[in-house]
């Protein structure tokens, strides 16, 4: 059986992939996990929802997708999946993913707890940062930190947890610019403290294009309005600025702030 292109992926039906999901092609259930995830709050109905929720939380506990380097691709796009769903029933399984060896997937219930914004997940997210910035450093040989502090720092930011204001600030002075990015993220939506919005409007002029565009998507998803200025004349591609945007209108927007209008202009000024 050929995997479905994304082309045609919106033809294929929640049964399908459901199917697909607990059959034992991995490829295919790695990619059922996806679709379910892209899709499944759109098509599916009340009772299939469950079934995906409760399929996905089932692949959370794969044991035969597994990589040559011990990772979990299913358990990880199992994670992505339910955080986009953002059904509660699936809080706890995530955080007992936080303890798994793959760092990947670590990462992606990290993320995942942010977006289905359960308070159940503070504690556990904040156990990830212990040990502060002394503790985030590179594993030997591999391209990432030994714990997925970027995502569980800016999941806090969107839980709304000031308690972990203490456990953020330090990291400010993290010698990785993103992870510094995201500790103003979150500390901006913990404080409302123009100060970390400016200092992510500074990096828009970093000289990497890389950090440039991260910086932008972080503010972004803070909705900063101020930065919108600043976010149409950065030296980055437009699509980025216009999901920027989007996010710091979508934010006004639910504020029902009555400054929507330049913004609605500088999309228009984009497109």
């Amino acid at each position: 059986m050929v995997m479905a292109s994304v082309s045609d992926a919106t033809s294929l039906t929640v049964p399908e992939m459901l199917k697909q999901l607990q059959g034992e092609d991995a490829s295919l259930r790695y990619y059922a996990a996806w679709w379910l995830g892209k899709f499944g709050v759109d098509v599916a109905t009340v009772a299939e929802r469950q079934s995906i929720v409760s399929a996905l939380i089932a692949a959370l506990t794969d044991e035969c997708d597994r990589t040559e380097l011990g990772g979990y691709p299913l358990r990880r796009n199992a994670a992505r999946a339910l955080g986009k769903l953002g059904d509660r029933r699936a809080v706890p399984s995530l955080v007992a993913c936080l303890e798994c060896e793959d760092f990947y997937v670590r990462e992606a219930a990290a993320v995942a707890l942010g977006q289905i914004r359960d308070t159940a997940a503070v504690d556990p997210l904040k156990a990830l940062l212990a040990g502060g910035v002394a503790m985030a450093t590179l594993v030997p040989g591999r391209p990432h930190l030994v714990q997925p502090v970027e995502a569980t720092i800016e999941s806090l930011g969107q839980l709304g947890c000031p308690s972990a204001i203490p456990l953020i600030e330090p990291f400010l002075a993290h010698e990785m610019p993103r992870v510094q990015f995201a500790a103003a993220r979150a500390l901006f939506q913990l404080t409302a403290a123009p100060i970390y919005g400016d200092r992510l409007i500074a990096a828009l002029s970093n000289e990497d294009v890389q950090l440039r565009r991260s910086a932008l998507l972080d503010l972004g998803a803070m909705g900063y309005l101020p930065a919108a200025s600043a976010i149409v004349t950065a030296a980055v591609e437009t699509s980025f600025k216009l999901i920027a945007l989007h996010g710091i209108l979508s934010k006004q927007l639910a504020m029902d702030a009555p400054t929507t209008e330049p913004l609605f202009q500088a999309l228009d000024q984009l497109l």
